[in-house]
């Protein structure tokens, strides 16, 4: 992706043909060298790394660490069928847990990762039925207890972003984990990592709607977007956008199609804003509801769809960016819908608080409720799908349904 624009004050100065937004520092090696530790001596203080050397804030140099998982324990089985369509996947994790986002291989379509909160990654190696925690030893830092917000893969090539910032890196399916500096002026938390194709490539995306994309593996990033979303904002408020006066300075949701077009909502659902590939800031959009926005995505055809803090849901009849909506025949009962995913252009599914599960056969235009998620003593926060129809929806206190249907 080639970018022509200068960076946001608040990362780094204008070079002449790239926005370089930060450039840890690295070792003078003619190639990245990493140094793979046994899991054994985890403990060594000869690789141990600190907060300070990581962010590289006061130091001339920092070297990434590629460290192996450590030894797993058993994965949990007994898996409960809650509908035709869903069971729920007994999970070796703590009760308290948030789970957060979820990613196969390209490679093997049935080796994948989970993350969530309290530094959980848990691996499963037969499409998600069984789960295995591992331990990120690169990940292990004093006084930190690590969020990993989102996880993707392209081939073997994997990475993971999470808060307080953190990005980390494998080029063998999550074998070995390499850990990232990341410059102490990021403006924002990651919240989204996309693994592009092509070696090296990935883009990543802060809660403040900083977009930088690496080509190199890490080594330097470009920012995308000229200006941070404050400065947009401010810019913009005295043109019709309703509530970018109480902008707060972060998003609440942030949603990439694979045309790498993004969808956010705003921190208090006053409105949302999008960005397109090439287009230098983000774009405000008024919220086509009174109630206020929960979260939004796409669907299969690139359809915009909303959802509502009181439980309504929207679908664009328009493809792209737009700022027409029509609500579709959907009740919630009063249970705010936090998520919609889709495993065609016809079947779709949503969820919300309270185990709420919805169904729908005909594109989202109508909805009826799956009751088995009745049963589920948790909040349902994100749909999952994967290629080959593999599907799973994420919750809080280790919550994890797996799609069994036809």
């Amino acid at each position: 992706m080639a970018l022509h624009t200068r960076c946001p004050s608040q990362v780094a100065s204008t070079s002449s043909s790239r926005c370089k937004a930060f450039a840890p520092a690295r070792p003078q090696f003619r190639a990245r060298q990493s140094v793979v530790v046994k899991a054994e001596a985890s403990e060594s203080n000869d690789v141990q790394l600190n907060r300070r050397t990581v962010l590289g804030a006061s130091i001339a140099a920092a070297a990434s660490t590629a460290l192996p998982l450590a030894a797993p324990r058993l994965a949990f089985a007994n898996n409960k069928v809650i509908s035709s369509d869903w069971e729920l996947v007994n999970l070796p994790v703590e009760k308290g847990v948030v789970l957060l986002d979820l990613a196969f291989t390209e490679s093997d379509p049935n080796h994948g990762f989970l993350t969530g909160t309290r530094q959980t990654l848990l691996e499963t190696f037969d499409g998600g039925k069984t789960w295995t925690p591992r331990s990120v030893e690169a990940a292990k830092d004093e006084g930190f207890n690590y969020r990993f917000n989102s996880i993707s893969f392209s081939g073997d090539e994997g990475w993971i972003v999470g808060k307080p910032a953190i990005l980390l890196h494998t080029s063998d399916g999550g074998k070995n984990w390499e850990r990232i500096p990341l410059s102490a002026k990021l403006p924002g938390t990651p919240i989204l990592v996309t693994a592009l194709k092509g070696k090296g490539q990935a883009e990543m995306t802060t809660d403040q709607g900083a977009i930088y994309v690496t080509d190199n593996g890490a080594y330097t990033w470009t920012a995308a977007v000229q200006e941070t979303v404050d400065a947009t904002l401010n810019r913009t408020v005295s043109s019709g956008i309703q509530g970018a006066s109480y902008y707060e300075g972060y998003f609440s949701n942030v949603s990439r199609n694979a045309s790498g077009n993004y969808v956010a909502v705003s921190s208090r659902g006053n409105f949302y804003m999008t960005w397109e590939p090439g287009q230098t800031y983000w774009i405000p959009h008024n919220r086509p509801a009174a109630r206020r926005v929960q979260n939004m995505g796409w669907t299969p055809a690139n359809q915009l769809w909303l959802t509502t803090r009181g439980g309504d849901l929207y679908v664009s009849p328009e493809t792209g960016v737009t700022e027409r909506f029509d609500e579709t025949k959907f009740n919630s009962r009063g249970f705010g819908i936090l998520d919609v995913g889709f495993r065609n252009e016809n079947l779709a599914f949503a969820c919300g608080g309270s185990g709420s599960l919805y169904k729908s056969e005909d594109g989202g235009r109508s909805w009826k409720r799956d009751k088995g998620g009745d049963d589920v003593p948790a909040n349902l926060y994100a749909i999952k799908f994967y290629n080959g129809g593999n599907g799973f929806i994420l919750g809080n206190d280790g919550i994890l349904l797996r799609y069994i249907g036809a």
